[in-house]
């Protein structure tokens, strides 16, 4: 190869070198600044194809879609001087991005550090004028939308920093607290059993007399029902042997004697001690005294 032609070779890719580095792309997702010897020249490029002068302009690209800072969670004091753990989330993108590459260094990180300070100082005060029912509960929203409007005042003006967004994931107590906290719901919570056990011991043993009395009123009513029908039924029993004595009493007063008998002698041990003449054997004695018929006198 000449001397000629490896010089035009070497022009040629100085020449393609340089064409290439005349031209630069900045899609939809990013921004960018160029620097001219480390001066800024184009503070926001906008998403297309652009020319820069080669060799000497450098040009920087930041991502320019939503970012998320996760703040490291913090301790704060609200208004009546109880601790909590507060930790929270920014949602954030570059809107200047001149203003971003002058404020940052064009440093992400650095712009995370910022915003997490600016982020600590102000929940710090806001929580500060606040009970602890009014953070955990009801104007905690209230002290999102107000902050997140400070925060991106100061931010766009400062930072070129947008802030879409900030909120509070989680608010604990102190690990320290925790304990004594849960000690204190337990109890109460074991106290309220308590009332509430004693309650129904109480509504139980009001039950239980109520249904206690209940039942005597009940058996004492039985009682007498029963007593009536069975004097009834002993009444009726009486004139139905009154009306079966007028009818025959000499029948009936054999009948009830061999009952007797019967009802006497049934146990082959059993032993009775009368007089000869007692009227208990008044109809043996007769079965004995009557005189023999015709029949068995011829037997």
């Amino acid at each position: 190869m000449t001397p000629k032609s490896l010089f035009g070779l070497i022009l040629t890719f100085i020449v393609v070198l340089v064409g290439w580095d005349s031209f630069y792309i900045v899609t939809q997702i990013e921004r960018a600044v160029v620097l001219r010897f480390g001066q800024l020249v184009a503070p926001d490029v906008q998403p297309g194809l652009h020319i820069k002068a080669p060799l000497i302009d450098k040009v920087i690209k930041f991502d320019a879609r939503l970012l998320t800072l996760d703040a490291p969670p913090e301790r704060f004091l609200t208004q009546e001087k109880k601790a909590l753990i507060v930790d929270s989330y920014v949602k954030w993108r570059i809107k200047d991005v001149g203003k971003f590459y002058r404020s940052t260094a064009g440093s992400v990180l650095q712009a995370n550090r910022l915003l997490s300070q600016r982020v600590e100082s102000g929940l710090r005060n806001r929580v500060g004028r606040l009970s602890l029912q009014e953070v955990v509960s009801g104007k905690r929203d209230e002290l999102m939308e107000e902050l997140t409007k400070v925060l991106n005042k100061f931010t766009e003006e400062n930072y070129g920093i947008r802030v879409n967004d900030l909120r509070v994931k989680r608010i604990d107590l102190p690990p320290q607290v925790s304990d004594s906290v849960f000690e204190r719901m337990a109890t109460e919570r074991e106290k309220e059993a308590q009332e509430l056990r004693s309650q129904g011991n109480e509504q139980a043993e009001i039950t239980r007399a109520t249904a206690d009395r209940e039942r005597r009123v009940l058996l004492a009513e039985a009682y007498r029902e029963a007593e009536k029908i069975r004097g009834e039924g002993d009444a009726k029993a009486a004139a139905i042997y009154a009306s079966a004595y007028n009818q025959d009493p000499e029948f009936y007063a054999f009948y009830r004697s061999l009952h007797a008998y019967k009802e006497s002698f049934k146990e082959n041990n059993g032993m009775m001690i009368l007089e000869p003449d007692s009227d208990f054997f008044k109809y043996l004695k007769k079965a004995y005294r009557q005189p023999k018929s015709p029949a068995n006198s011829s037997e």
